[in-house]
């Protein structure tokens, strides 16, 4: 299996905090997201990790360098913004298989089973979409799916204050689901390409998650992340 992390964004929600240290790499509880997610695909058999990388490239390499834990890393850095999907398109073409590809977002951290949410990818399907739940998902794009975990709607950010399965950040696709890239380079796998795609499930988790992008949640995660 293939394995990409999406860490080439420009950070800019979180200040003075990432600008000049890269978000992947900042601590919590003395190790970097970076860290706990090489961890999280180590568990799942991952030996070699994709860094879509892009602002700050240089520093992550420089800090991180071609190992971590024992897992080959590889750098595929913008040249020019792409977007989450760009990215994502960008990365798969140092891949020369048809193996599944995992994609994370390089700024959350979960509890989720990764092993679990494997064995939940359907061969016949394009993929599978981690669907975290939360309390409150007005900030978050809001997975809708039947009693199968097909998805049926995926919407962004629709600022409603309600319990949900959000995006949690995380998917395995299928080689079928690149059929659904466009052919631009700089596109969003949120708003271009998952409202496309026809056969995405959905696997739900209530484990503990949570994203860092902003001050507050990073804050939460440094004082509260157990794993």
């Amino acid at each position: 299996m293939n394995a990409i992390i999406l860490c080439g964004g420009l950070s800019t929600r979180l200040g003075d905090i990432a600008k000049s240290v890269p978000k992947i790499l900042l601590p919590i509880k003395n190790r970097s997201v970076l860290s706990y997610q090489i961890q999280k695909l180590k568990e799942i058999g991952i030996n070699e990790v994709i860094l879509a990388a892009g602002h700050l490239a240089e520093e992550l390499y420089d800090q991180v360098g071609d190992e971590l834990d024992g897992i080959k890393l590889l750098y595929s850095i913008e040249k020019e913004k792409l977007g989450t999907g760009g990215a994502i398109k960008q990365a798969k073409s140092l891949i020369k298989n048809e193996e599944p590809t995992i994609v994370l977002n390089g700024d959350v951290l979960t509890a989720a089973n990764l092993n679990e949410m494997l064995k939940n990818l359907k061969k016949e399907s394009d993929g599978i979409i981690l669907g975290s739940a939360v309390e409150d998902a007005s900030n978050y794009g809001t997975l809708y799916f039947d009693d199968d975990f097909h998805l049926l709607e995926f919407k962004e950010k629709e600022g409603l204050t309600k319990k949900g399965y959000i995006n949690g950040g995380i998917y395995l696709f299928n080689s079928s689901a690149f059929n659904y890239f466009p052919s631009e380079k700089n596109f969003s796998i949120e708003y271009d390409v998952f409202p496309k795609i026809k056969n995405l499930y959905v696997y739900s988790s209530d484990d503990l998650w949570v994203d860092i992008g902003v001050p507050e949640r990073l804050k939460w995660a440094r004082d509260n992340w157990i794993q």
